[in-house]
């Protein structure tokens, strides 16, 4: 039978920060999901959503059972899970060797290497926001995370507590806010209700789009975000206008 072969760029495209590869390692030493979910700290429905997720972008699985030993069974990697581990190994110690080199010849330029890093993830979403955690607040099986955009506005992400664990958010992390433009309602002003986020900017281009009239909001100098006004109240070039999204739309994204 031949072997599939591992999409490791979909695996590991982007920064492995999170606990998913970790929550891998772990099992593979612990034989179990469940010491792998206490070693990180996580619920065992987070661990074993790590573990699929990673499985599902692999295409193949990289978790099986194991049968016997003394615990009476338990789980261990696929020779394709050992393989993401190894890839993974060999891909941070690269990264951080280019990272090193790289900002000894831009050193003194202003430039967010870190953020800039994050280019290698790839997704439909064409707002994305280099942002500061702030704080997260859990409430009723959710953790709504408030993020600082450099210019000082706030934008609320609300995520599952799972989600919260595999990512190990604090305070002070840097991360990226990404949300698509079609989830952004820009209009020369708007009543906030229901929680819902409104960041404020200066339009600096318009166009038609399927979902209706194209506006791009310039936040900061060298930081915009696109979004969709009605023609009726559609904003001016050069106005101050406002974007909404709700936070069930905004998706964190860690930079390493």
């Amino acid at each position: 039978m031949t072997q599939a072969t591992i999409p490791f760029d979909d695996v590991l495209g982007a920064p492995a920060v999170d606990k998913r590869l970790e929550v891998l390692r772990s099992m593979h030493r612990a034989g179990s999901i469940s010491e792998a979910a206490r070693a990180n700290g996580v619920s065992y429905k987070a661990a074993w959503q790590a573990l699929e997720t990673l499985s599902n972008l692999a295409g193949v699985p990289l978790v099986e059972k194991a049968v016997g030993g003394s615990g009476g069974g338990g789980a261990r990697l696929t020779p394709a899970g050992l393989q993401v581990l190894e890839a993974a190994d060999l891909l941070s110690s690269a990264r951080e060797q280019v990272l090193a080199q790289l900002g000894r010849s831009v050193r003194g330029a202003g430039l967010n290497l870190r953020a800039i890093s994050a280019v290698g993830l790839r997704t439909s979403m064409r707002n994305q926001l280099p942002c500061t955690v702030h704080e997260v607040r859990k409430a009723k099986g959710a953790a709504t995370v408030l993020l600082v955009l450099p210019d000082g506005q706030q934008l609320a992400s609300r995520i599952t507590l799972e989600s919260l664990q595999l990512l190990g958010l604090r305070s002070g992390d840097k991360v990226l806010a990404l949300f698509k433009a079609t989830a952004v309602t820009v209009a020369p002003t708007i009543v906030g209700v229901g929680g819902v986020n409104l960041l404020r900017g200066k339009v600096v281009r318009r166009g038609s789009g399927a979902a209706g009239v194209e506006v791009s909001l310039q936040i900061t100098p060298g930081l915009a975000l696109v979004g969709f006004a009605d023609p009726s109240t559609q904003p001016k070039l050069r106005q101050t206008a406002m974007a909404a999204v709700e936070p069930n739309a905004v998706v964190i994204g860690l930079m390493g």
